[in-house]
C-alpha cells in the first residue's frame, strides 16, 4: 500500500511504548510537483480521518478501542518548503479532530 492508493490504509499498529494506535502512510513520492503531491497526501489524510471517525478502525482493529490515534507519514523524500507548510496546516486540522500527526523520513540518505 502507498500514499497514491487513496482508498486504503497502509498499515495499522500499536506503539509498544505509548500504547497509541498508529496508522501509517507510506509516501514514496518525490516533491518535484509539490502541489500534486500535497493533493495526493490530502486525499489520503481524508481517507484516514473517515476510517477512524466512521468506526471502521474499531471494526477492523478492535485492539484500538480507547487508545489515542496517531497518523504517521513515512516519507522517502524530504518535503519541500511548500510540503512542510502543508503538513503544518494538516497537523492543525488533524489535531482539531482529536488525533495526532507525525512525519519522518524513511532514511536520512534521502535528504534531498
Amino acid at each position: 500500500m502507498a500514499v497514491d492508493e487513496s482508498t486504503s490504509i497502509d498499515m495499522m499498529s500499536i506503539d509498544r511504548n505509548s500504547g497509541n494506535v498508529v496508522l501509517t502512510i507510506s509516501d514514496h513520492l518525490d516533491w518535484i510537483d509539490s502541489l500534486k503531491h500535497q493533493k495526493i497526501l490530502q486525499t489520503k489524510f481524508n481517507t484516514y480521518l473517515a476510517f477512524v471517525e466512521s468506526g471502521q478502525l474499531l471494526e477492523q482493529f478492535p485492539e484500538a478501542e480507547n487508545r489515542p490515534v496517531v497518523f504517521r507519514v513515512v516519507f522517502k523524500y524530504k518535503p519541500d518548503k511548500e510540503g512542510r507548510l502543508f503538513l503544518e496546516r494538516a497537523r492543525t486540522v488533524i489535531e482539531s479532530a482529536g488525533f495526532c500527526l507525525r512525519h519522518e523520513l524513511f532514511a536520512e540518505s534521502y535528504d534531498n
